[in-house]
């Protein structure tokens, strides 16, 4: 009865899916990724982060689909099926997996907070590559609406992303 009624007023209803940040930082809108590939949303919607800790922490409760071999990247499949993308820096992949260190493996199951990987900000800047670290819903057709909350500093697990069935 109270669902339909949240609904109306836009208290929830069904947008009780949310991402939380990977990582600490400065949450900032996709358009603002120079590569086209995040900031065009060509893999999906969501938002970056310009980081201030060296951390990415699981942002929801499920399991690591891909530890990339290089540490540069994880997607995570929720326990609500939301497919998420955190590639932590631009071209990082090229580091061959200097300046990342991996905590999980493919087919961990993790929850909200779990410690994913680390990586080493002054390493990767003093390397030449760019740090912001996209956050992206691979399956953006799966949810009526997905919006970023950008525009101001964000702590591990803060709301990042709002999804709506």
């Amino acid at each position: 009865m109270f669902g339909k009624l949240k609904e109306k007023l836009g208290l929830g209803g069904d947008d009780g899916l949310a991402v939380g940040a990977p990582v600490e930082g400065q949450a900032v809108p996709l358009s603002e990724v120079s590569d086209p590939t995040f900031g065009q949303e060509i893999l999906g919607k969501g938002a970056a982060i310009r980081p201030s800790k060296g951390r990415v922490v699981s942002p929801v409760d499920g399991t690591v689909e891909t530890m990339f071999d290089t540490g540069h990247a994880v997607s995570l499949r929720s326990a609500a099926g939301t497919e998420i993308l955190i590639h932590v820096g631009l071209d990082t992949v090229k580091l061959g997996g200097e300046h990342f260190t991996i905590h999980a493996k493919n087919g961990d199951q993790v929850k909200k907070g779990d410690l994913l990987m680390e990586f080493d900000i002054a390493g990767i800047t003093g390397a030449g590559y760019d740090i912001i670290t996209p956050v992206v819903i691979c399956n953006t057709s799966d949810y009526a609406d997905v919006s970023a909350v950008t525009g101001s500093p964000v702590a591990e697990l803060d709301p990042l992303i709002r999804l709506k069935k």
